[in-house]
């Protein structure tokens, strides 16, 4: 639980660092525009938690420099004409008015027909898609977790998609419950199972270590590749909460 937050300033970059009753310091730079954060053990020393973010300036400007690069889409307007993104390909947005249920279908590989009732507002069209995003994510995973449990000898107890503002999966490896980003069925599908592969390794092992990346090196050895493919991709518009 957290106890404690507030921001400092070390190097010109602003870090907001959080303490909380954890064993080891992390830290993390996010999108969209890169805030730092740290979480720090209790015991940890400002002057301690100071210095890792020194230690690190070098990175943490990097990672700045390619969220500051990378491309955002325009605000969604829901329209006709629009561009939009499922499983990694760009597609051109045709809404339809019509007196049935609304609906999402792909026409070929460049059209996403939207039927919506008229009169439907941008949110409600918005609404119907991300529907449609969320049960094709849904129709995805499965086989990708029947693949991968036996492999790495864990099973999910629990799974389920939700928007995520800062992480495209999180793990709960005590409640083995597993959670993945919404956004993951607007990209590449090799995308998506390397996140579906990472959260299942951290059932094995819940840190960042050696471990983990040998676990994943054993599993996918081009992950990295897919983590750049996933990192590079569009962000959407709008602006995230932490």
């Amino acid at each position: 639980m957290s106890t404690e937050a507030r921001s400092i300033t070390v190097g010109g970059i602003a870090v907001d660092v959080v303490r909380k009753d954890i064993k080891n310091l992390h830290l993390g730079v996010y999108p969209p525009h890169g805030r730092v954060r740290v979480a720090a053990p209790l015991v940890v020393s400002d002057d301690a938690v100071r210095l890792a973010v020194i230690d690190k300036l070098g990175w943490i400007r990097r990672q700045k420099a390619k969220f500051a690069e990378q491309p955002r889409q325009s605000q969604r307007e829901m329209v006709s004409g629009e561009s939009h993104y499922f499983l990694g390909r760009r597609y051109r947005l045709r809404v339809h008015e019509h007196d049935g249920p609304a609906r999402v279908a792909v026409r070929g590989i460049a059209s996403l027909d939207l039927f919506v009732r008229a009169g439907a507002t941008p949110d409600q069209r918005e609404a119907v898609l991300m529907r449609w995003h969320r049960a094709q994510l849904k129709a995805l995973i499965p086989p990708m977790l029947d693949k991968w449990q036996p492999v790495l000898g864990v099973e999910v107890a629990a799974w389920g998609v939700k928007a995520m503002k800062t992480k495209w999966g999180s793990c709960n490896a005590s409640a083995r419950r597993v959670w993945f980003n919404l956004e993951l069925s607007k990209k590449p599908v090799q995308c998506i199972e390397y996140i579906v592969v990472h959260e299942l390794a951290h059932l094995v092992e819940r840190r960042h270590d050696a471990r983990f990346t040998a676990l994943m090196d054993a599993c996918l050895p081009h992950w990295r590749q897919q983590r750049e493919v996933l990192n590079g991709s569009p962000l959407a518009h709008e602006e995230w909460d932490y």
